[in-house]
């Protein structure tokens, strides 16, 4: 999405880039899909639940886990999904960037957050992943040494972007 402009064809297939990331306003307008609380449901079943910042240690809750034991500081993602199906919780990310800032060197924390992810939830064996949803201004030739490196850390990111696929979720059917 450009910036004044509007969503394109992509709203129904994924997540798009707004300023900030809001799974659960997103996916309680597609179709098939219904939200209550943090619960989310793809045609009647219960698919996943999401957390956001504070909301995250809830879930560590739900799954007995006391992250004081395990890590010295609290992590608070942007959002995160827990699927329920493959066992996976999605860190999302946002990053919107306009001008040259401090936004550059966060980027490189990816492989940190996903490894303290991975040791927080280890012991409920729920697979992580770690997934920048970034704003256009990263597709310039000077981030290609950090979106290279998001790669080799086994983090992912995404433009505008990010298909529901991706995050092993069901895609709406076309009307």
């Amino acid at each position: 999405m450009k910036k004044g402009g509007v969503g394109g064809a992509h709203t129904k297939t994924g997540l798009i880039f707004e300023g900030k990331v809001d799974i659960v306003t997103f996916l309680s307008t597609q179709k098939g899909y219904a939200v209550h609380h943090n619960d989310i449901y793809y045609q009647g079943d219960l698919i996943a639940k999401t957390y956001k910042k504070y909301s995250f240690y809830r879930f560590l809750e739900e799954l007995g886990i006391n992250w004081k034991e395990i890590i010295s500081k609290r992590l608070l993602p942007d959002d995160s999904i827990f699927v329920i199906v493959n066992n996976t919780l999605f860190i999302i990310e946002c990053k919107f960037q306009q001008v040259a800032g401090s936004v550059d060197e966060k980027l490189q924390t990816c492989g940190f957050k996903k490894r303290q992810y991975q040791k927080l939830l280890s012991r409920a064996n729920v697979e992580v992943e770690y997934i920048y949803l970034l704003s256009d201004w990263f597709k310039q030739p000077s981030y290609k040494d950090v979106l290279d490196y998001i790669i080799s850390v086994g983090c992912h990111f995404y433009f505008e972007y990010i298909p529901l696929s991706k995050l092993g979720l069901p895609v709406p059917e076309e009307n």
